[in-house]
């Protein structure tokens, strides 16, 4: 088990889904978390989750990070609090309304700029003030998804924004090799998550993506989160560039 005992890690959508189920990981495992997600409330009961009782090893910023300001303050925020930076988890994710449902013909604009705003420039906003306040030697994970790595048909905007992950994290990682700090993608595939259900995908059978899985089964989030804490200590020290799919073998 990779031990983070005294490693700083901020943490975004951390309040459901991947995002709080890697806090936890995490947390269990010795990190101190700065936490953010859109709504405080929500961050609140996360915290209570990860923690029964007040932590100094824990603090929760209600952070929009499709605004740059907003992403700014948190991460000096971090720094102030903590003292430093090691390493940061960029979970925090959107689908958008009609994933699986409209194609690129049907789609607005006001959807593919939603969903690029979060999965795409609110991620960049997250790793350039991270990268920024990090101490050399840290590592930065991204969240991308299986659709960042193959196409599928009425998932354009999400699709794009996810292989943009990916872009984005091979382009990071090959500019702060040299200050020892790693930039990695993980890609889940169908996962147990309130954004899988939210559209019932799994209830009603509409995933036939299954006939595809070696592993025929919805993956549990704190699997994710393992994989998250793996990439973030220092037991992958010389791992960077790479995006580590978790989708029991959907893409292989």
């Amino acid at each position: 088990m990779s031990s983070l005992a005294g490693k700083v890690i901020s943490l975004t959508g951390a309040a459901s889904g991947i995002g709080l189920a890697t806090a936890k990981v995490l947390y269990a495992r010795g990190a101190s978390l700065s936490l953010c997600d859109l709504r405080e409330d929500a961050l609140a009961k996360a915290s209570s989750a990860i923690s029964t009782s007040a932590s100094e090893r824990l603090v929760t910023t209600a952070v929009d990070i499709r605004s740059s300001d907003q992403v700014d303050a948190w991460v000096a925020k971090t720094v102030k609090h903590f003292g430093h930076l090691d390493g940061a988890a960029n979970v925090a994710g959107v689908i958008g309304k009609h994933y699986g449902v409209h194609d690129i013909t049907e789609l607005s604009n006001e959807e593919w700029d939603f969903i690029h705003g979060t999965n795409l420039t609110g991620l960049f906003y997250c790793v350039r003030a991270q990268l920024k306040a990090m101490r050399d030697g840290g590592s930065v994970v991204n969240t991308a998804s299986v659709t960042g790595l193959e196409g599928h048909a009425k998932n354009g905007a999400y699709s794009a924004s996810k292989h943009g992950v990916i872009g984005l994290t091979k382009s990071a990682a090959k500019e702060v090799g040299s200050r020892r700090i790693r930039v990695n993608a993980i890609a889940p595939g169908i996962i147990n998550t309130p954004m899988i259900h939210s559209f019932g995908a799994v209830e009603s059978g509409k995933l036939d993506v299954f006939a595809r899985v070696p592993i025929p089964r919805v993956c549990e989030p704190e699997e994710v989160g393992n994989l998250f804490a793996f990439l973030l200590s220092d037991d992958s020290k010389y791992i960077t560039a790479s995006t580590y799919r978790v989708d029991g073998g959907m893409c292989g």
